[in-house]
């Protein structure tokens, strides 16, 4: 699994997070996105590495400006992780 975490410029309000979100879902098959207007980025969980520019392009159709992606390896943790 990875996550991969985008820096955007442009959300305002919780509706410009459920925005990016949206178009993340629709774009790609995701674990789980969430959006943050205050920290300006949008954390995606994916068993399937995201291409950074596909990414930037869906951000940007969406009206918003993706600044960076990172990425890295995933391990869920919690009580019954092993």
């Amino acid at each position: 699994m990875y996550k991969i975490t985008a820096n955007v410029e442009g959300m305002a309000c919780g509706m410009c997070e459920a925005h990016i979100n949206d178009a993340v879902r629709n774009a790609f098959k995701v674990k789980k996105v969430t959006s943050s207007h205050t920290k300006k980025q949008t954390v995606i969980i994916s068993e399937n590495e995201i291409s950074e520019q596909e990414l930037k392009d869906v951000i940007t159709k969406a009206g918003y400006d993706a600044m960076s992606v990172t990425s890295e390896p995933y391990e869920k943790k919690g009580l019954f992780h092993k």
